[in-house]
């Protein structure tokens, strides 16, 4: 029997029990488990199954059937944990799908009650406008939930402020493995008496605790409360009476060992008003990390660290980037956070910091919230920025998060660093400077046994060096698999004896997430590139240059660091928006490539319908290769699937009919008036269908001329003139050659000789996205050798379809990275913005009112171009410009025409694009440059008519502008 074959029949003992139990879902099919196989650690462990549960009864329901089976629980979040805390080989609970809701806020008490898999920002924006906030902020605040945040001990930016998760912990409402539901808190010592002397298992648990504490509590008040930033171990200080005897506080950061959290009532603070920022730069780490002391006597928020080689990242990856030029020199950065009840207080206080210290670093205060934001958003993707450096190497987790008291900071980044380089290893620091609490990314390698060894030989070490400087295995993210190990290198014999009593009075049947803290896992068991090698050949048709065309190679790129699950903010990624399911996010589709190539849970190989069905709603719109910190490109790896998936197969309908839409307009051309009659009449809907095309979708008609074809002629060359070559896309010349007219009106009247080629040309776009490399390839290559007398001599080639001009500049080299006529044509590829920007300024523009205007960028300008130059034109045109640089408009290409996407298509725009419309003022225009995004508004509910650039600027101009009829 096959692989897929047998995959395909697998079924758990226990599926049927366990689904007739539950009102949500549980899954137990290949691709499922192999998606919650890891977290963003190094390890993996692929699960039985995968519940969704609805509801405390669903929770308890699977617990009944766990303890039935002997089945191993993990309560999941966010899955961003980086130590290998939410993974298990049994049953994984996702909270985040459903038990994610705010039960209640009470801003006059300072609480909220909220279910475990409500997302952090939910929380901030909700205790927002009452001016609270909730402390602790790690930075994958957009999407780490606050049951992930109770289980690892979360702290975040501003713990130096707001202290860590078990700080801002009032009560916990649990379910252990038995069935027992408990509401825990801090119990004053009558409660006690009365629980432990019940004859239930609350009495049991109670007793136990209280037997426990008697006989280790001499041990613990000599060990704890230890670092600051300790988040290694359990919290046994919290069971102590002169600390409430708090067993709420005791699990925060038991990383679902214990028991499985239904609620949690969490504290909220005060957020101040007014924040500034003074950033400090230093020539060395080590200057910056022996400052810290000093700084921390100041009232600040946030004492936050960054070095160069993170910056290079950006540097190299976006050169755009904000924050760059916002940095004093220096090899070394502190971000400095300040606050007060009004501008003049936290504005006088960065100064104060900023004048005293500046004879040691070179310092800036920054206040303009764009700015700090920029800033920080720097800090945020560290995990991600420092996991591909600037040399290409990959660098992994492990040694996350040790922290060390601040007044030792200096001199354990020395040694640190000293052992580093007796290894042989390179990482990239940055961290929580203000309380000791260093990240790094370290380039281990963990493909190979001997590899293995040295990384749990480093390991050891640099736990050793921890402990000697007083401080934590982990100061953030808990101990999971990749430190729970490393326990008593920190912690003294009577202390893990402890541990392991405190685990086993919760959980004597042992189903809590089991091999953490207690009796743990060996580090270096399950690390993922070791026990699950690519076995089909990952060497691409794509060059994937960042990956050396390594397809596995690529798919490591992502580290679970989870920023495909926002749910706003940025583009990537909008199918999850849509759907919520982690097999349509960035992260999902790339864990399950990883698996297909290793062939271990998810078969079939280049064949996988797991992994086809994943990427059959990934709209390409390359949010990912911008937002994803670690530049994952869904788009090239999906192109890539599509093409081995049906080489030397039949296609989908729609691959034949959309991916060869160039061919079929241009034998269309001839007769315009037979092929609208046709698309839009009593046939259409037998057209649709046998071309695999939504019936809800109107086919957008053919011009009656195309731009070839309507553009006067030219006047006698002008040899003074700037020369310039306009792309005739395919979108622009078949359906609105008003857009090339137009374009080429601006152009003349700015001074330049408009040249068109003489024929029709194709990028090959519309090929590469459906896989059909091959002929993407011979269609590149064919234009590029048309184009090559045009573009000679440093000649621009101006793009209006974004999609088009992106893949010109970019993918193209990626399809055939040999041609030097693909390269020269890449090198002079523009856009329409990028070129006249700087000439605008010289325009004779008729004055007029300023008007509001609401611009959608396309997804690929965002991902591929940059928008600068078209917001300054718009802005020189009059024009007051509220740029969506969020979300996708849900076209995207063929994506929204394909038969069976309509629906989530239309929730992609109703995510951003289709509620700004309707809410802009009245008369507002709408800009929109992609053909999809102005077909995806005609075909929703808006009556706005959506406008190219090209109509704006010839409008101002009076040269044209978007009343030109061509149809």
């Amino acid at each position: 029997m096959s692989t897929t074959a047998r995959n395909a029949a697998w079924k758990p003992e226990f599926a049927e029990s366990l689904r007739d139990s539950l009102t949500g879902q549980a899954r137990f099919d290949p691709g499922t488990r192999a998606l919650y196989s890891t977290d963003a650690s190094n390890y993996r462990r692929v699960p039985r199954g995968v519940v969704f549960p609805r509801d405390e009864n669903d929770v308890a329901a699977t617990l009944d059937v766990a303890r039935q089976y002997g089945l191993p629980v993990t309560s999941r979040g966010a899955g961003t944990s980086v130590a290998g805390n939410a993974m298990g080989e049994g049953l994984v609970l996702d909270f985040s799908r459903h038990m994610n809701r705010i039960e209640w806020l009470d801003p006059h008490r300072r609480l909220a009650r909220v279910q475990p898999g409500v997302v952090l920002d939910t929380v901030r924006n909700a205790a927002e406008p009452y001016g609270l906030t909730f402390g602790p902020d790690p930075s994958t605040h957009s999407r780490c939930t606050l049951g992930g945040m109770v289980g690892n001990n979360s702290c975040g930016t501003h713990s130096v402020a707001w202290g860590k998760t078990v700080d801002n912990v009032r009560e916990l409402d649990v379910l252990l493995s038995d069935g027992t539901r408990l509401t825990l808190g801090p119990t004053d010592r009558e409660r006690w008496e009365a629980l432990r002397s019940r004859g239930d298992r609350t009495g049991r648990l109670y007793q136990g605790l209280h037997e426990l504490v008697v006989e280790y509590g001499p041990d613990i008040r000599e060990v704890f409360p230890g670092p600051q930033r300790r988040v290694s171990g359990y919290n046994l200080d919290q069971l102590l009476p002169e600390h409430g005897s708090d067993l709420a506080r005791a699990l925060v950061g038991s990383e679902g060992s214990c028991a499985t959290v239904l609620s949690a009532t969490v504290e909220l603070v005060p957020s101040p008003a007014f924040r500034a920022m003074v950033v400090l730069g230093f020539t060395d780490v080590y200057a910056a990390a022996d400052l810290v002391p000093r700084i921390r006597e100041h009232p600040v928020l946030a004492v936050e660290g960054l070095t160069a080689d993170l910056v290079e990242v950006v540097r190299e990856r976006n050169p755009a980037s904000p924050a760059l030029p916002l940095l004093p020199r220096g090899r070394s950065w502190l971000l400095v956070e300040t606050g007060g009840d009004d501008a003049g207080t936290a504005l006088r206080r960065a100064r104060a910091l900023a004048e005293e210290f500046s004879d040691r670093a070179e310092c800036v205060v920054r206040t303009e919230p764009r700015e700090t934001a920029a800033l920080w958003r720097i800090r945020e993707e560290g995990s991600g920025y420092s996991t591909r450096m600037t040399d290409g190497s990959q660098r992994w987790s492990g040694w996350e998060d040790a922290a060390v008291p601040p007044e030792n900071l200096g001199s354990y980044l020395r040694e640190f660093d000293a052992l580093l380089g007796e290894f042989g290893y390179r990482g990239a620091s940055y961290g929580h400077y203000g309380e000791g609490c260093i990240h790094v990314r370290i380039d281990f390698d963990l493909g190979s046994r001997s590899g293995a060894a040295d990384y749990r030989a480093f390991l050891e070490a640099a736990a050793d060096l921890v402990a000697a400087h007083g401080g934590s295995l982990s100061g953030e993210h808990g101990d999971g698999q990749a430190r729970s190990e490393l326990l008593p290198r920190m912690y003294p014999a009577r202390i893990l004896e402890a541990f392991e009593r405190f685990k086993n009075t919760f959980d004597p049947e042992g189903l809590h997430n089991p091999g953490v803290i207690a009796s743990p896992r060996p580090l270096d068991r399950d690390l993922r590139v070791l026990v699950a090698p690519p076995r089909v050949p990952s060497a691409t048709e794509l060059a994937l240059s960042a990956d050396d065309g390594d397809l596995a190679s690529a798919t490591r790129r992502c580290v679970g660091v989870g920023k495909c699950l926002n749910t706003s903010g940025g583009v990537m990624c909008p199918s999850y928006r849509a759907t919520g399911e982690e097999k349509h996010s960035t992260r999902g589709r790339a864990h399950l490539l990883f698996e297909m190539l290793a062939g271990r849970t998810v078969g079939g190989g280049w064949r996988s319908e797991q992994t086809r069905q994943a990427l059959d709603l990934c709209l390409s719109c390359k949010g990912c290769k911008t937002d994803c910190p670690v530049g994952v490109d869904m788009a090239a790896y999906k192109a890539e699937f599509l093409y081995r998936h049906y080489r030397r197969r039949p296609r989908p309908a729609a691959h034949y009919s959309m991916g060869f839409l160039p061919l079929w307009l241009a034998l269309a051309r001839p007769v315009p008036g037979l092929f609208n009659e046709l698309a839009r009449g009593r046939a259409a809907p037998l057209l649709k269908r046998l071309g695999g095309i939504a019936a809800e979708r109107e086919l957008p008609p053919l011009a009656r001329h195309s731009l070839l074809e309507a553009r006067p002629n030219p006047p006698a060359p002008d040899t003074a003139a700037e020369r310039v070559v306009l792309f005739p896309d395919t979108f622009t010349n078949q359906f609105e050659p008003h857009i090339g007219l137009d374009a080429i009106a601006v152009l003349e009247t700015l001074g330049q000789r408009v040249l068109l080629p003489d024929s029709t040309v194709c990028c090959g776009l519309t090929w590469y996205s459906t896989g059909q490399l091959g002929t993407a390839r011979r269609v590149l290559r064919r234009t590029a050798r048309h184009l090559a007398p045009l573009v000679r001599d440093d000649t621009p080639l101006l793009g209006l379809e974004p999609s088009c001009t992106a893949f010109l500049r970019g993918d193209a080299l990626e399809l055939a990275p040999n041609d030097p006529h693909v390269r020269a044509l890449a090198a002079a590829t523009r856009t329409f913005a990028e070129h006249l920007s700087p000439r605008w300024e010289h325009s004779p523009r008729q004055a007029g009112p300023s008007e509001e205007a609401l611009v959608q960028v396309h997804c690929h300008q965002y991902a591929e171009l940059g928008f600068t130059a078209d917001r300054e034109l718009l802005e020189a045109a009059g024009l007051r410009a509220h740029v969506l640089d969020t979300g996708c408009c849900g076209l995207a290409g063929d994506f929204g025409f394909e038969r069976g996407h309509y629906e989530v298509s239309m929730a992609c725009a109703e995510h951003a694009l289709l509620p700004a419309v309707r809410s802009a003022p009245e008369g507002s225009r709408v800009v929109a440059d992609g053909f999809s995004c102005r077909t995806q508004l005609r075909h929703s509910d808006v009556t706005t008519r959506p406008v190219h650039l090209a109509n704006v600027l010839a409008e101002a101009l009076g040269v044209g502008g978007s009343g030109r009829k061509t149809r």
